[in-house]
C-alpha cells in the first residue's frame, strides 16, 4: 500500500458530471480488509450547493454563509465505504451508517453475507479532528461582520466537581465572559428550564472549562449562558447525507455500484433521521428520492436541534428533544392550532419505507415520549400509522443493552439491563431491504396501545413492590421544545404527555416484542431508573439507563426479602425446563419474522450462561 502522504495524489478523484451536488471525492486511503472480498475507501466528500434553491433554503443561515464564485457554498465531509471488490458480488444497496457524534463504523459479517455497501458521512460539525465530522462555513452578517449570539450548555455532576468541562461549547468560544450575557442556572429539576441564578462573582469560565466557589453539587442541574460569535452552518449536515446518498446512487463516477440506499441512526443519528425527512430532505436537488429506507432506532418522538443557530448537536440532550409534530401522519394540534405530521407536511415529497424501533427507554425517560408518535398530541387516542410505516417496541428495554455480567453504578443500586434486542434489530435491517428490493412486507407494527390498555398514563401504572426499585408514578416527561418551522414555535414549554407501557405482575411490559429474556424471563427489566442517593437527586431519573433485578432463587429466598414475584424455583423448577421454554420462545420469535434461523443456538446459549450467573449469585 503507499505510504500516506502519497495516496492524495495517486487516487484523488474529481467528480466531473455532476448534477449530484458532491464536486469533488478525494481519495485518502484504499486497501482490502483482510480475510474478505471487501475493500474499504477513506477519504472526503466536497460539496457545493446552490444556497437558493427550495431544497437548501430551509436550512438555518445558508443565505448568510460565504459563497465561492458561482455563488455556491461549500463543504466537506469524512467519508468511509466499505464494498465488495467484485461488484458481481454487490446486492446494489448500500446502507448509510449515520455516525453517532462521529464514531466510525466497523464492517459486519451480515454486511458481506448480503452483499451490501457500507457507508459512514460525516454529518455533525462539533466533534473532534479524529472523528467523522463535516466542515461547514460560518455565518455571517450581509456586511462581513460577525453574527454575536448567547449560546448554553447543560450538565448534571453525578459528584462534587470544583469545575467541569463543557465539552458541548467546544466550537463556541466565548466573546465577553464578563458580559451581561453571561450567567449561570442551577435547577432541581432537569426537565424543566426554571432554576435559580448563581451570583456571577462565584463563578468563571477559562479554557473550555467552568468554575464555581464550593463546587457543583451532585445531582443538580446546571445551565451556562454566554456570548458567542460565528455560528457554523449546522444544518448542512442534512444536505450532506442527501447529497451523498444522490452521488452514490446516480454518479456513474461513484466508486460502488448502488441502485437502492437506506439509512440506519441510533439515540442522536435516529432523531437526526426523523428531522432529515420532516425537513424535506429526502429530495434531493434534481427532485429525486434519496434514501429508500430508514431506520430511526432508539429516537423516540424526538427530532434533532441541529438546523438552527447556535446548535449543539453533541449533547445528551436529555429533556430536550421533543416538539410538535410528533407523528408521521398530520394531527391537529390543540395546544398551536397547527395540523402537520413528521411525514405529512408541504416539504416531504419523498417519504421512505420507515422503521421505529424503540427501547422501554424511549417511551419513559429524556423526553423522548416515544408513545407520542402512535397517539394524538395529547395522548388521548391512538392513531393509525402510514403504510410505509413501521414501529417496534421491544419490552423492558433500555437505551442500549449493558454488557453481561451487568454492574451496578454504586454499591446497592440495581443492576443495569442487559436485556439484549440487537440480533431483532439486525433481522428487522434484512426485512427493511427485502421490504424495499422484493416488495416483500415486514411484520406488523407490535407497539403498546391505549385501545389495548397496554399503554396508559404514567399515575396508572401497576408497578409490583420490586426490591431495590421504586414506584415511578410521579416522573414527568417535562415541556415541549419550540419548532422553529411553525408560528409560535407550536408550543413550547407545554408539558408532554408521559404515556408508559403498562407491566406485569413482575414489572416486566406489556404491549412490545418480547425478546427471550424478557419472554422468559430471569429478573424483571425496565428502561429507567432514579439515580443512586450519592450522585444526587435521587427523585430523578438517571437518563438513558435502565435496571434489571434478577428474581430469587427459591420461595424461601424471595420471602425473607419480601419479593412478590415469583423465584426461579417456583417458575422453572430446573434449568432444562427453563430452556425449553426460552427454545420455544425463540422460535415463535422466527416464525414473526423478529429473529433469524440462525438466531437459535446463540440465545440458547446465552440464556444458559445467564442463567448460570444468577444461580450463583447470594441468595436474595
Amino acid at each position: 500500500m503507499p505510504k500516506p502522504s502519497l495516496i492524495p495524489l495517486l487516487f484523488a478523484l474529481t467528480c466531473a458530471l455532476l448534477r449530484a451536488e458532491v464536486v469533488q471525492m478525494e481519495v485518502l486511503g484504499r486497501s482490502d480488509v483482510p480475510k474478505s472480498n471487501y475493500e474499504i475507501i477513506t477519504g472526503k466528500l466536497h460539496f457545493e450547493i446552490d444556497p437558493k434553491l427550495s431544497q437548501n433554503a430551509i436550512i438555518a443561515d445558508v443565505d448568510l454563509a460565504p459563497v465561492n464564485a458561482a455563488g455556491k457554498v461549500s463543504f466537506v465531509a469524512d467519508l468511509r465505504l466499505w464494498k465488495p471488490k467484485d461488484d458481481s458480488r454487490s446486492n446494489g444497496a448500500a446502507w448509510f451508517e449515520i455516525p453517532n457524534r462521529g464514531g466510525k463504523a466497523s464492517l459486519s459479517e451480515w454486511v458481506m453475507k448480503a452483499g451490501f455497501t457500507l457507508v459512514n458521512v460525516g454529518w455533525e460539525f462539533d466533534v473532534a479532528a479524529d472523528k467523522l465530522r463535516l466542515e461547514v462555513p460560518r455565518a455571517q452578517n450581509k456586511d462581513g461582520s460577525p453574527i454575536r449570539g448567547v449560546v448554553s450548555a447543560v450538565f448534571t455532576p453525578d459528584k462534587r466537581l470544583d469545575e467541569q468541562p463543557l465539552t458541548d461549547l467546544t466550537d463556541y468560544p466565548p466573546v465577553d465572559i464578563t458580559g451581561a450575557e453571561s450567567r449561570l442556572i442551577v435547577r432541581d429539576r432537569a426537565a424543566y428550564p426554571e432554576g435559580q441564578e448563581v451570583p456571577r462573582k462565584q463563578w468563571n469560565l477559562e479554557n473550555g472549562r467552568i468554575r464555581l466557589k464550593g463546587g457543583f453539587e451532585p445531582g443538580k442541574t446546571y445551565e451556562v449562558f454566554y456570548l458567542s460569535e460565528a455560528p457554523p452552518v449546522a444544518g448542512l449536515g442534512y444536505a450532506a447525507i442527501r447529497d451523498a446518498v444522490a452521488w452514490l446512487k446516480h454518479d456513474p463516477a461513484s466508486p460502488a455500484k448502488v441502485k437502492h440506499a437506506y439509512a440506519f441512526g441510533a439515540s442522536q443519528c435516529g432523531r437526526f433521521l426523523r428531522d432529515f425527512v420532516y425537513l424535506g430532505f429526502n429530495t434531493d436537488e434534481q427532485g429525486r428520492m434519496a434514501l429508500d429506507g430508514i431506520m430511526s432506532h432508539v429516537a423516540g418522538a424526538g427530532r434533532l436541534v441541529l438546523n438552527q443557530r447556535w446548535s449543539t448537536p453533541r449533547a445528551i440532550s436529555g429533556y430536550y428533544t421533543a416538539s410538535y409534530p410528533f407523528a408521521d401522519t398530520a394531527q391537529k394540534d390543540a395546544v398551536s392550532g397547527q395540523n402537520e405530521g413528521v411525514l405529512e407536511n408541504a416539504r416531504v415529497k419523498h417519504a421512505p419505507k420507515i422503521f421505529y424501533t424503540n427501547m422501554a427507554a424511549e417511551y419513559w425517560g429524556a423526553g423522548r415520549v416515544a408513545a407520542l408518535t402512535h397517539t394524538t398530541p395529547d395522548g388521548k387516542q391512538d392513531i393509525a400509522l402510514p403504510e410505509n410505516v413501521r414501529s417496534y417496541f421491544f419490552a423492558s428495554t433500555s437505551h442500549g443493552p449493558a454488557s453481561f455480567p451487568p454492574t451496578s453504578q454504586v454499591k446497592g443500586s440495581p443492576l443495569a439491563n442487559p436485556v439484549n434486542s440487537n440480533p431483532a434489530i439486525l433481522a428487522l435491517r434484512l426485512a427493511m431491504h427485502r421490504w424495499v428490493s422484493e416488495g416483500i412486507a415486514p411484520p406488523p407494527s407490535v407497539h403498546p396501545k391505549l385501545s389495548e390498555s397496554t399503554l396508559v398514563p404514567i399515575n396508572d401504572v401497576r408497578w409490583p413492590k420490586v426490591p431495590g426499585l421504586a414506584a415511578p408514578n410521579a416522573v414527568k416527561a417535562g415541556g415541549r421544545l419550540s419548532n422553529p418551522q411553525l408560528p409560535g414555535g407550536a408550543g413550547e414549554g407545554t408539558e408532554l404527555p408521559l404515556l408508559v407501557p403498562q407491566c406485569d405482575a413482575d414489572g416486566n411490559d406489556h404491549g412490545g416484542i418480547r425478546v427471550p429474556d424478557v419472554a422468559v424471563p430471569l429478573g424483571t427489566g425496565t428502561g429507567w431508573v432514579f439515580r443512586p442517593a450519592e450522585f444526587g437527586s435521587p427523585h430523578e431519573f438517571y437518563l438513558l439507563r435502565g435496571a434489571w433485578v434478577p428474581f430469587a432463587k427459591t420461595k424461601a429466598d424471595r420471602e425473607a426479602a419480601n419479593d412478590p414475584r415469583l423465584s426461579l424455583e417456583e417458575r422453572y423448577g430446573s434449568k432444562d425446563t427453563y430452556l425449553d421454554q426460552v427454545k420455544a420462545a425463540v422460535q415463535k420469535l422466527i416464525e414473526q419474522r423478529f429473529l433469524t434461523d440462525a438466531d437459535l443456538e446463540p440465545q440458547l446459549k446465552q440464556a444458559s450462561e445467564r442463567w448460570d450467573w444468577v444461580m450463583r449469585q447470594t441468595a436474595r
